[in-house]
């Protein structure tokens, strides 16, 4: 029997590197996907994943992506867009190519990983699309407007998709990561840490179709903002 196939767009170390060897564990077989190849594919290696390079910001890249990934182990049963692009500063001094460019990794990479994915898993009627949005996807901050907009995006699209998808047999979940992810053995239990943070989208993942979350707020009991 053939083993289930996750992908991770956006892969590195932290949530997503956490969230795949959790996976790992599973049985699932873990493509991992980032821009920077070279990087990546050592932090693959030590994870037991595939890697594979991608500019979210190309929706034929994406495509590319995809077919590469059922080609190679098969068609993803549990997608996670985990790509973000921040861009601090003043609203009189942002540049506005710059700002584009952000809104198309954030918000039109998230768009064209979910379309892909819908692809694959409408047809099978089963499937998990996961997307890691953080405090800025619901609450805006000074001199972070860029990144509020991107978050505030993918947020609404995972929203749309979960009413779209759901009845559907597709589980859309984002995930607000509402603190400073903290890394270091020293985090332990409470800290706010990629493993705990990966637990809780397994957690997630493990939901039953009759009572599925759309949206999860994630952050330590230690939070004090």
């Amino acid at each position: 029997m053939n083993a289930p196939v996750a992908l991770i767009v956006g892969a590195g170390p932290g949530i997503s590197g956490a969230f795949a060897s959790r996976l790992v564990e599973r049985g699932y077989v873990v493509a991992l996907a980032a821009r920077n190849l070279g990087k990546l594919e050592p932090f693959a290696a030590t994870l037991h994943c595939r890697a594979y390079a991608v500019d979210v910001r190309s929706a034929a890249g994406v495509a590319e992506l995809f077919s590469a990934v059922e080609r190679d182990l098969g068609s993803p049963e549990v997608v996670l867009f985990n790509a973000g692009a921040r861009l601090p500063g003043p609203i009189t001094q942002l540049d506005s190519e710059a700002v584009s460019h952000a809104l198309q990794t954030n918000a039109m990479g998230a768009f064209a990983v979910a379309q892909e994915a819908s692809r694959r898993m409408l047809p099978r009627g089963t499937g998990a699309m996961f997307f890691t949005g953080a405090t800025a996807s619901v609450k805006g901050f000074a001199q972070s407007s860029a990144f509020a907009m991107g978050k505030f995006a993918v947020r609404g699209l995972a929203q749309s998709l979960a009413k779209e998808l759901g009845p559907l047999g597709i589980h859309v979940a984002h995930f607000v990561i509402d603190g400073v992810v903290t890394r270091g053995a020293g985090a332990g239990a409470q800290g706010f840490s990629p493993e705990n943070i990966a637990a809780s989208y397994l957690a997630v993942l493990d939901q039953p179709p009759g009572a599925w979350s759309w949206e999860i707020e994630l952050r330590s009991c230690e939070e004090r903002f």
